[in-house]
Formats: structure tokens, C-alpha cells, sequence
């Protein structure tokens, strides 16, 4: 596309060139077609169905009424909450204090910034596919060059250190790594991660690691961080990551970025001139995320749990699916390639793309296709949604294909 394609509208090139975030459209044309009154089930959700625990709202409405909240407050954050922040992850095992914390509006400014922050153009980042939608994005909009580096259900949707080395250049400069995956699910042990961290620190390569699903790992291995069990490449990795899932808190919109003293220096005056602090009141709330009652995190894991049994179970129940099962975070992503060329009640497909949209249209389930994802052939069912949703809706798709 050139200037003069976009010219007419006044709309720049760059931003002519971004696509919407499949998942986010997928979830709105769900919701539209409820409140319409149409009986659509969304599996498309990337967000807890729970309510934020009530400690934390307290803690936000004692903020709002707070005149300390009315004001401007750094742009890297409060510090008490940077503090809160540094204190999680030392935790887990990460060396890490407060001036190293940016705050942000969620994890997704997160990624944007820390793509801002260390691409120049032409710089090349390694993208393990299947990716979350944005991550692409992001990366283009800071003049960057993503290389994708394809990995299926037969490998465990992980990528290994000669994918990656057969895929560096001398333009490499970033491998985006993500632990627990969205979409797969997928976890990475503490072999392979050692492997890939030290293949980066020895190569002087940047890893941006995206950790929002920390606390959402079920089973073994365990949630590892790849610069706590690399500490060597921690000085060149940023850690993303934020409240949303843990605590169910999307719409509050609280993330943040930690690396070494330049990176969070270059986000913090970036930030400063993007949006200056994250709203006082969703940062109170999520201080009392952090240090308050600990319990809600574990609850919902536990529900999510069983979802993902039961979603596990009814997918591969279904003649032409077969789905591996999540190590972590909230979804699915089954292979229906099988599906292909199939009759589906009169029906043919020869992607998951048409195959979303047949569904949709034909028994109301809103799912995300893989294209979105970097992966076609497969399609990502969130399980973060009520057990009755759930279970009827994965039986109106056994009904539909059987």
C-alpha cells in the first residue's frame, strides 16, 4: 500500500496497515449478537469470568475518594506499587528492584513499549508461532521485522534452540518468548528454557518474555521465569506482565515492564509523553492485588482446572479434532484440519477461518481462528467461561459435526 492508496482519507500508511485484534472482535461480535438476544456462546474471551476479589475494589473506591488520587503521579508509576511489583517477582526467583518497574495502561502497552524501546528499523525479532495477535503488531509499529518461526501440537507448540539459530541473522536483535502461551497453552520446562536463554545471552540476543499467565500453570513443570533460571540473560530480557489474569482484572488495565536501569529509564520517559501514570485509582487497586489476601488466584486456577479437563475431553470426543492439553493459561487450541473437506450439515470448509465463521452462523459459538494466531489449521477455545456455557456449546459442535 502506498501513501497515495491512503492519501484520500488523510490516514497514515502505518496506520492503514493495522489490523484489528481478531481476538478482541470476536469477543465484541459475541457480546452484539447476545444482546440482540441471540443465544451466542463466546469462546473467543482472553479474560477471567469472575468479578475482581472485593478487597481490591474496596481498596479503589478508598481511592477514588482520596484527593491524593486526583492528581499527576509519576509517569513510571506509584512507588509504593513499583516496589509491590519488584517484591512479586523476586519471589520468583528474579533480581529485581523498583527502579527497574514501568507501570503501564496492562501488559499490551507493555509489549508496545518494550518493542519502542529497543527495535531501530530493520531490527529482526524471533516470533515462535502460533503468537498472540498483537505481538506482530507491535513489533512492526516500532519499524521492527518479525520472523516467525513455525511450531505445531507434534513438537508441543515449542520452539527449540536449532529453530532458532537456523532462523538468526545478523539483524537479529530480540526473541520474544512466552510462558505459559497464549494461544496454546503451552509451558516451557526448565531444560529447554535454560537451552533457549543461554543460546540468546551467548549470541548478545534480547529476550522479551511475556509472563501475564505466571500463575495460571497446572500440573508439571511448574512456572519457571527464563531470566530467574538464566540469570545471565537477564540484563538484556524484559519481563511483561500485570494483574489482568491473575487477579480478574482486564478491564482495570494495569501491567507493567521490568528490565535493566536504560530500558526502564527509555519506557519511563516514553510513557511520560504517551499517556503520563496509569489511572491512581487502578493502581491503588492493584497495590492491594499484590499485597493483600492471596487467595482468588489459586480459586479460580482451580476451576480453570476443571474446564480444561472437561473441554479436553469433549473436543477430542469429536470425529476430526484432536486437542493436546494445556499446560497453562485458559485455552485450547485444537488441530480441526481433520474437519477440512468434511460434511458439516450440508457443509464444506478448507480453513479455520471458514470454519469460525460456519459455526457462528450456524449454531452460535464464537471461536478464534488460528490464522489470527499465525496458525491455520487450528482454532483457540477459551475455557474461561461458565461450566454450563461451556459444556452446551461444545455439545452443539459434537452435534453439529457428529
Amino acid at each position: 500500500m502506498s501513501s497515495a492508496d491512503v492519501g484520500n482519507d488523510g490516514i497514515s500508511e502505518r496506520a492503514a496497515r493495522i489490523e484489528p485484534s481478531a481476538t478482541l472482535a470476536i469477543s465484541a461480535e459475541a457480546k452484539r449478537l447476545r444482546a440482540a438476544g441471540e443465544p451466542v456462546i463466546g469462546f473467543g474471551a482472553g479474560e477471567p469470568d469472575f468479578p475482581t476479589p472485593d478487597h481490591i475494589v474496596e481498596a479503589a473506591v478508598a481511592a477514588a475518594r482520596d484527593p491524593a488520587n486526583h492528581r499527576y503521579t509519576p509517569a513510571a508509576g506509584l512507588p509504593e506499587l513499583r516496589e509491590a511489583i519488584a517484591a512479586s517477582h523476586r519471589g520468583g526467583g528474579l533480581a529485581a528492584d523498583a527502579s527497574r518497574v514501568v507501570v503501564t495502561n496492562g501488559a499490551k502497552q507493555a509489549v508496545f513499549t518494550a518493542f519502542q524501546v529497543l527495535l531501530d528499523p530493520g531490527d529482526e525479532v524471533l516470533v515462535p508461532a502460533p503468537y498472540w495477535v498483537t505481538y506482530p503488531t507491535s513489533i512492526a509499529l516500532a519499524g521492527g521485522v518479525p520472523i516467525i518461526i513455525d511450531t505445531d501440537d507434534d513438537a508441543d507448540f515449542q520452539v527449540t534452540v536449532d529453530q532458532l539459530e537456523e532462523a538468526r541473522t545478523d539483524r537479529t536483535k530480540v526473541l520474544l518468548f512466552v510462558s505459559p502461551s497464549n494461544p496454546t497453552g503451552a509451558v516451557y520446562d526448565r531444560d529447554r528454557m535454560q537451552e533457549i536463554g543461554r543460546w540468546a545471552a551467548g549470541h548478545g540476543i534480547w529476550v522479551v518474555t511475556d509472563e501475564i499467565y505466571h500463575r495460571l500453570v497446572y500440573g508439571d513443570p511448574p512456572f519457571y521465569s527464563l531470566p530467574a533460571v538464566v540469570p545471565e540473560v537477564a540484563d538484556h530480557t524484559i519481563v511483561i506482565n500485570g494483574v489482568s489474569k491473575t487477579y480478574a482484572m482486564t478491564g482495570w488495565r494495569v501491567g507493567w515492564l521490568i528490565g535493566p536501569p536504560a530500558v526502564a529509564e527509555a519506557a519511563s520517559r516514553l510513557q511520560s509523553h504517551l499517556s503520563s501514570n496509569v489511572a491512581n485509582v487502578s493502581q491503588r487497586a492493584a497495590l492491594a492485588a499484590l499485597t493483600g489476601p492471596d487467595d482468588a488466584p489459586d480459586a479460580m486456577k482451580a476451576v480453570f482446572d476443571k474446564r480444561r479437563a472437561t473441554m479436553v475431553a469433549m473436543l477430542n470426543q469429536i470425529p476430526g479434532i484432536e486437542c493436546a492439553v494445556p499446560g497453562g493459561a485458559f485455552y485450547t487450541f485444537p488441530n480441526v484440519s481433520g474437519l477440512f473437506g468434511a460434511d458439516l450439515s450440508g457443509h464444506s470448509v478448507g480453513s479455520s477461518m471458514e470454519l469460525a465463521t460456519l459455526l457462528l452462523d450456524r449454531i452460535q459459538i464464537a471461536i478464534v481462528p488460528g490464522e489470527a494466531f499465525g496458525a491455520p489449521g487450528y482454532v483457540r477455545f477459551s475455557f474461561a467461561l461458565a461450566d454450563e456455557e461451556l459444556e452446551e456449546g461444545l455439545s452443539r459442535l459434537q452435534r453439529f459435526v457428529g
